[in-house]
Order: structure tokens, then sequence, then C-alpha cells
């Protein structure tokens, strides 16, 4: 395996207990615990586990956005203390700007790195193309349907050219069909271009599909629990790895760990 890109060392993040009443209870809230984990480069990592066991709060700190408790973040071996400009985050909303085209949208992250206009567009167009949104550059978001926007948001992320590619469950409030076109995008694109990617989802098939390895999360206080390296064949082509045989050895066993299903037994 090459060399992290991003890395967790012994992280622990607390939170204030807004729920403590007259000093009661305790004071803090652990949210995630003694998390080690790391993300080779041109890796593909789904983290999945209960939800409010954590997910996101690592993401934050992988992002800069929030800073550990305990324990250190690493993103190509320096220490993450702030927002990191080789750290894009995809979230499960768009967020694009309903005042700006599709086009200015994913031209902002490089206004803010001020690269030049021309280079800007020639970017936003190819990511665009690249993304099947040809067409509708000069659109305003409420003229695209939800997974066109989706596909804006993801040229959006790869066009500041992120080492690291941080995705919180941005493929969830899709319908199925679309979700898998968005998975067929994300999975040719990050092989094409060698992204290292931590992915949360909630869809364990996904998790198959897109992925080198899954993470499972326990309940909170979230730590790592079991980790599965996916053998098979073509993750840059996930519609055909859905399909491969091999991948009814992995939903089983994270469904164990998950606990799926026992509360109806």
């Amino acid at each position: 395996m090459s060399h992290p890109r991003l890395e967790f060392k012994a992280v622990t993040k607390r939170f204030p207990n807004r729920n403590r009443a007259a000093g009661e209870g305790d004071p803090y809230v652990t949210a995630v615990t003694n998390v080690a984990l790391s993300v080779a480069d041109g890796e593909v990592v789904s983290l999945i586990g209960p939800s409010g066991c954590g997910k996101s709060t690592l993401l934050n700190m992988g992002s800069g956005l929030d800073l550990p408790s305990e324990g250190e973040v690493f993103v190509d071996g320096e220490r993450v203390t702030r927002p990191n400009e080789h750290v894009a985050f995809m979230l499960q909303k768009d967020l694009l700007l309903p005042w700006r085209s599709i086009r200015e949208n994913v031209e902002f992250g490089l206004e803010i790195k001020q690269v030049a206009p021309a280079e800007r567009r020639e970017r936003a167009l190819d990511l665009l193309d690249k993304c099947h949104l040809s067409g509708f550059e000069e659109h305003y978001p409420h003229q695209l349907s939800g997974g066109m926007r989706q596909r804006a948001a993801m040229a959006r992320t790869l066009a500041v050219d992120p080492s690291v590619l941080l995705m919180d469950e941005p493929f969830s409030a899709l319908d199925a069909q679309t979700k898998m076109v968005l998975q067929q995008d994300l999975g040719r694109t990050v092989s094409a271009t060698g992204k290292t990617v931590l992915f949360i989802t909630h869809d364990l098939i996904e998790a198959v599909a897109l992925s080198d390895r899954i993470l499972v999360m326990s309940q909170r206080p979230g730590t790592i629990i079991e980790e599965f390296t996916v053998d098979l064949p073509d993750r840059a082509d996930p519609m055909k790895r859905r399909s491969h045989p091999g991948v009814g050895q992995y939903v089983p066993k994270l469904m164990e760990l998950l606990h799926i299903g026992e509360a109806a037994a």
C-alpha cells in the first residue's frame, strides 16, 4: 500500500453536553473515541455504522472544519489544524448557489483560489462535459433535476483538484436509478484521476460497489470495530461490480456487524 493521504491517529472528539441540567450528568458527550484509520493514495474507503456514531464528525475533522479533542489528523503528512485546500467536501445536499449558473457554481472554488477567468471557464466546461451536463452550463440550479444538481456539485468538488475527497452520503437523497448512474460516474472519475476518497454511506451495496476497503464503526462513542478489504474486480465500474456474485459474501457480514435485522427477529 502506498503512503497515506489521510490519517487519523488515536482521535477522540467530545462536545459540550447541551442536555446537561443543573450541573447533573456528564459535562461532555463523546462522539468518537480512539479512532485510528488511514486512507492510502488513490484508495476509496467507505465508512459505515449506526446513525449518530460519529461518521460525519470524522469527516469534519478530516476537512479541518473541526479539531480533535485528543489525537491528530494528517493530510499528506501535515497535521490538520484548519480547513485545507487539498481536501474537498461533498455533502448529501448539493448546496449550489441559486443566483449563479451551473458553470459559475463549478467555478466558485477556483474564484476563491484566484484562478484566471479563462482557465476557470475552461476547467468548468470540461468537468461539466465529463459529468454529462453539456448544454446545461448556463442553466440555474432550480432548472435542473436533483440528480443533475448533484452532478454539478461533483463537478464543483473536483474543479479545485483536491488530493482527498470527503463524501458524506452524497447520493442518499436520490432515487435508485439516479443513484446508480452517479455511482458509476464517481467510480470512473476517481479511477481516472487517482483521487483518494473517504466515503460515508448507509447503503451496504454502494459501499461494496465503490470501495477498496470498508470500515465499520460501533455505536456512539464511535470507534472502528472491523475492516473489510473488498477483493472484487472492476472498482472503476460500480455497475459491473454490483452484479458480481462475490458481492453476496460481504453484505451479510456487514449486516451482522450493524445488527441489521435483529430487531425484527
